[in-house]
């Protein structure tokens, strides 16, 4: 009796551990998320002189054939 009592202790103890161990896992993985959250958001810059350049160098290019 004394070892079916303790084998559904140890039972309840350890679906108690694996809900808490859940728990904080959500609860990391929200806070991970949340502190990306502005590292995506953000939108890169254009760059005029990219296009600019790639037009000089078609040019530069273009006189040579």
């Amino acid at each position: 009796m004394i070892a079916m009592l303790d084998f559904a202790t140890l039972a309840i103890f350890t679906l108690f551990a694996l809900t808490v161990a859940s728990g904080l896992t959500w609860i990391v993985l929200y806070v991970t998320l949340a502190f990306m959250q502005p590292a995506t958001t953000r939108k890169p810059a254009s760059r005029a002189e990219l296009g600019h350049g790639t037009t000089q160098l078609a040019r530069a290019f273009a006189t040579n054939r």
